[in-house]
């Protein structure tokens, strides 16, 4: 277990200036639940935090950058679900990619409307572009070196080239789960396209489907 704040070895309290800014974002995402970024003023952003429109501009430069901010930090998490496969160690491979699209999608159930304000300010926000496509180039890049790590152990067949699988099966997830996020709740559907990319990840990489 981690100590905690304030004790040796653990991270520093959140200064003030944290718990603002975290106050802001907690506003945002709270507002994406039924609202469009375009929709929501920087008043309401400093009014649900508790501060002055001059105190918002301190800590952001514009609602654009406080969405910013929230994907990078949910993106942060969806690396880490991913790594369950990219760390797998002795794990079966189905157990860990199994796993990983588990909790992606459980992310991305959990921060729908950011993710899904974060994808449509792509088309129209230079700053979203740049950092969607540094996050396609990270998942790419990380899912390639895995395939070839599979395949130079003897656990994967040969095949297509290995950036270019894995740009293809990055996509097909960021596909699934956006569209995932907009239907209506249910474990089984849920459960229904975890078990289907898993096999599909399987086939591509492996040969297999269990």
């Amino acid at each position: 277990m981690s100590p905690r704040a304030g004790t040796v070895g653990s991270r520093r309290r959140p200064s003030k200036g944290d718990l603002t800014s975290q106050a802001i974002l907690d506003t945002a995402e709270r507002l994406l639940q039924t609202r469009s970024l375009d929709d929501i003023a920087v008043d309401e952003l400093a009014s649900g935090a508790g501060i002055s429109r001059s105190t918002f501009y301190f800590h952001f430069a514009s609602r654009e950058a406080v969405l910013h901010a929230l994907s990078g930090g949910i993106l942060e998490a969806l690396y880490e679900a991913a790594s369950s496969w990219l760390r797998r160690g002795s794990e079966p491979p189905e157990d860990s990619i199994r796993r990983a699209l588990g909790a992606s999608l459980a992310l991305w159930r959990k921060h729908g409307p950011v993710l899904r304000a974060a994808v449509r300010a792509r088309d129209t926000d230079p700053l979203m572009r740049d950092f969607w496509t540094g996050v396609a180039r990270r998942f790419t890049e990380a899912t390639a070196s895995q395939i070839d790590i599979e395949r130079a152990a003897g656990t994967a067949p040969p095949g297509p080239d290995a950036k270019s699988l894995a740009a293809v099966l990055v996509s097909m997830n960021e596909q699934a789960f956006l569209n995932r996020s907009r239907a209506r709740r249910s474990a089984a559907r849920d459960r229904e396209l975890v078990d289907t990319l898993t096999c599909v990840w399987l086939r591509s990489v492996y040969g297999i489907c269990p």
